[in-house]
């Protein structure tokens, strides 16, 4: 799956105004609301969905990236967020570290092979260096586009 089949780019938010983790989630739900990816009564519950499973276990993966995710029955097609923070969220990082990009994905309950092959590539990608790089430096919509265009067209990047 690629990243331009989930990410919703006019969710993007080039910089979070929230300071904590929770506040992250609700944020990027918001965007996903805006944007017409979640129906705006859905809203709460998929944030609530999304906090309870983070304090389930951390999905902030270390060197300052978090991959919030959940299954959840309000959404049809699986659907990403990408928001950066320019001052860093704790999200309890594995390596203790903040987190200044942050990748909220949503799928539905039905469809767990799509979940699985979206978090496959969004984390095939989060492990090369050069990668979360040019991730953390994407403050548009555009440039974030073409840096995930330019990871579905060549994997090894």
């Amino acid at each position: 799956m690629k990243f331009e089949e989930f990410v919703c780019f006019k969710a993007t938010i080039a910089h979070l105004q929230a300071t904590d983790r929770d506040g992250a989630i609700a944020e990027l739900v918001s965007a996903l609301v805006t944007a017409d990816q979640i129906a705006a009564e859905s809203a709460k519950d998929v944030t609530k969905a999304v906090t309870k499973r983070e304090n389930e276990a951390s999905t902030g993966m270390g060197k300052g990236v978090a991959v919030p995710h959940v299954k959840h029955s309000t959404v049809k097609q699986v659907v990403a967020a990408v928001g950066h923070s320019s001052t860093g969220i704790d999200f309890a990082s594995l390596d203790e570290q903040p987190v200044y990009s942050v990748i909220l994905l949503i799928s539905p309950l039905d469809n767990p092979d799509k979940h699985l092959q979206a978090m496959e590539n969004i984390f095939r990608h989060l492990q090369k260096e050069r990668f979360r790089k040019f991730l953390r430096q994407c403050r548009e919509p555009d440039a974030l586009q073409d840096l995930l265009r330019e990871a579905d067209e060549n994997p090894s990047w």
